[in-house]
């Protein structure tokens, strides 16, 4: 079972444009999936509805997260089986992290359906917009499954060096859902929506597993199912998903300090995290493709190959993120139009993104040096670092302001001032991993 790209004995730019440029498109994709609901249902049904969405978008976040999280996890330990080549641990870890990411996934959906109410209420969610955020949430939940299982298999293309299709099957999607949106809007109103996004989930994991029977990229023997597999796994798993759930858990909390505030500042709040994933995803996708490059670098005994791997991804990252977040900053007040026709709305927006504007480049560096440390396979020094500076920083910190009467403007300090604090810390404790393999 060969990789697609010779990482190790490769071009370093070449090799990580390959990755890296199908991701950040798959990413983008992605954004444009999410921001179809937020758009139409901004534009057809209101502020109320649109703050409806945000009140759910939270549990969307920690949901995905979660997938991410542990997908990435099986990402880790087969990207460094492969870079040993070693074919039967390889097959084994697929067979055993399919079953285990169904039983996972199912246990989750069931878990969410029984507890919505419960969490709703602990988010602050107000009356105006409690029931349309639960029948929304309640329908998008029964999609998780065929969520998590889309974020499996593109997790291990990715271990085999194939990112491509990922942006493949996001675009089916995405168009998908863009078309079927205004129309189960129309007729159904708010719930449509989820039910849009639902089948255009489940569409997605069809085209997913129908590419994979076509191409047999790799084989799947359930009969490789090894129980002394699971440990690991989890072991890999959890740090990831608490890696990648914890930006959501802070997005959650502040989501929650902003509703205390008015139904404005949650519309507002809510296209501020809209308008950051053109921000966020290109780091994220340097993170992932970091973990997978430096994971068969390592496998292959080349922690060389992977420092110059990760000086190319920040080289390039910073780059692009500069110049998108100069765009972002410039025009966001004509951006946030797009969603919420509210000059009151657009004020905060402005503001938000004026005070956060340099973290987002400070977030490129943090993403990278943590995709360094999950192919190091170390995914819980980056965890640590997650709870640093969001848990330990940004949380309190944003309460503290708030509470001493700062408004919104010191949630939005808070923010920017855990930019800062987790660049510096994953930079130092990246540069430390590096000294430690030589």
């Amino acid at each position: 079972m060969p990789t697609k790209i010779d990482f190790i004995g490769g071009n370093t730019r070449r090799c990580l444009m390959t990755m890296a440029l199908p991701m950040i498109a798959a990413m983008f994709l992605n954004m444009a999936y999410n921001l179809v609901d937020s758009l139409w249902i901004g534009n057809l049904l209101g502020e109320t509805a649109y703050a409806s969405l945000t009140n759910s978008t939270p549990i969307i976040l920690i949901l995905t997260s979660v997938a991410m999280g542990a997908t990435n996890g099986v990402s880790i330990l087969l990207s460094q089986a492969i870079g040993a080549k070693d074919k039967r641990k390889t097959e084994s870890l697929i067979a055993t992290s399919l079953i285990v990411a169904i039983a996972f996934s199912l246990l989750i959906t069931l878990v969410l359906e029984l507890t919505l109410p419960f969490i709703l209420n602990a988010l602050n969610t107000p009356t105006e917009t409690y029931d349309m955020a639960y029948s929304y949430l309640a329908i998008y939940v029964l999609g998780y499954v065929a969520v998590y299982l889309y974020l499996y298999f593109t997790a291990v293309l990715r271990s085999f060096g194939n990112s491509m299709f990922q942006a493949a099957a996001m675009l089916v999607s995405t168009i998908l859902n863009a078309i079927l949106d205004p129309i189960f809007i129309h007729f159904i109103g708010f719930h449509g929506a989820a039910i849009a996004t639902l089948l255009s989930q489940a569409v997605c994991l069809i085209f997913m597993v129908a590419y994979l029977k076509k191409k047999k990229l790799f084989a799947l023997h359930i009969t490789r199912f090894e129980k002394k597999d699971i440990l690991p796994l989890i072991q890999k798993a959890v740090p990831s998903i608490i890696q990648q759930s914890i930006p959501a858990v802070s997005t959650t909390f502040l989501t929650a300090l902003v509703s205390t505030y008015s139904i404005t500042a949650i519309a507002a709040y809510g296209i501020t995290g809209k308008l950051e994933t053109i921000l966020f995803y290109p780091a994220m996708a340097l993170n992932m493709v970091l973990t997978t490059i430096v994971g068969q670098c390592i496998g292959g005994q080349r922690p060389d190959r992977a420092r110059d791997y990760l000086k190319c991804a920040l080289k390039y990252g910073c780059a692009l993120l500069l110049i998108l977040s100069i765009i972002i900053v410039a025009f966001s007040k004509q951006l946030s139009g797009l969603f919420v026709k509210s000059s009151d709305v657009a004020a905060i927006v402005g503001v938000y993104f004026l005070i956060v504007g340099v973290g987002y480049v400070l977030n490129t560096v943090t993403n990278s040096f943590l995709g360094v440390l999950n192919g190091f396979g170390k995914p819980a020094k980056s965890m640590m670092l997650m709870i640093f500076y969001y848990i330990v920083v940004r949380m309190p910190l944003a309460y503290l302001l708030s509470l001493l009467g700062f408004g919104l403007n010191g949630i939005w300090v808070a923010v920017l001032i855990s930019h800062i604090c987790a660049a510096a810390a994953s930079t130092i404790v990246s540069t430390l991993q590096f000294k430690m393999s030589k």
